[in-house]
């Protein structure tokens, strides 16, 4: 440390002389190149091996990983990733929905209203969770209906992705094709839903926290919460980072 603090200094002599204001901010400097470096070391995604993944699908079994959580959670970046590490098939519900109605969500609320398209829902996911395994993104309400959380009991491992009003904000507000959101205040919006939702995803088998992370550590983090809960289901609902 004081080699490189010598030659941090050095760029701040002016006739050989040091300023205390210069020194200063040559460690202000050095600490945050420290703390850059660091972050970015406990960034990096932890490492699995084959023989881990080969684990986890083994406990697995014909069970699907499911992943719920409101909208710009990740469910679908993060579940496709997840998809690929372990070697399994990616199902969106609501590219499914769509797939079989041939309308658009959007178009689904306006026309049906959110009653019917929640049935919908419910039916599509029921079938799809017959197809495991594979990893399964659902949409933000599906979760929250009775029949569908024992359906994903029955067939499948939760793993829901929490996410905090700003995070969440970010996201969602780069589309617009979110109908709960079409509205004058939609962090009002979300925020409700948050309070409403938040204390029924925390049903799920697993909680990984996701955040202003690269996907790979988000995924790799979920693959590990789901091999803790697959090895100890009565310990695991803690989740990771929660």
């Amino acid at each position: 440390m004081r080699a490189v603090m010598r030659r941090l200094t050095g760029h701040f002599k002016t006739d050989g002389v040091t300023s205390s204001a210069d020194v200063l901010d040559a460690i202000r400097l050095f600490m945050s190149i420290r703390r850059g470096k660091r972050n970015f070391m406990n960034a990096r995604p932890a490492t699995a091996t084959p023989e881990d993944h080969a684990a986890v699908l083994a406990a697995l079994g014909d069970r699907s990983i499911v992943f719920v959580g409101l909208m710009g959670a990740g469910k679908t970046s993060i579940g496709r990733k997840v998809a690929g590490m372990l070697g399994l098939p990616f199902v969106d519900s609501d590219h499914e929905i769509e797939s079989v109605s041939r309308m658009t969500i959007s178009d689904l609320f306006e026309h049906y209203g959110e009653t019917e398209f929640r049935a919908l829902e419910q039916r599509v996911i029921a079938r799809l969770l017959e197809g495991g395994p594979q990893v399964l993104s659902t949409g933000g309400g599906a979760f929250m209906n009775e029949q569908t959380r024992e359906a994903v009991r029955a067939h499948g491992v939760s793993i829901w992705l929490k996410a905090d009003l700003d995070v969440l904000m970010d996201r969602v507000s780069k589309k617009q094709n979110r109908p709960l959101l079409r509205n004058d205040d939609p962090r009002g919006v979300l925020a409700r839903l948050m309070e409403a939702r938040y204390p029924v995803y925390a049903l799920a088998d697993v909680t990984v926290v996701t955040r202003d992370e690269r996907r790979e550590v988000i995924a790799a983090e979920a693959i590990e919460a789901l091999a803790r809960h697959l090895d100890n289901p009565e310990r695991a609902a803690g989740g990771a980072h929660g």
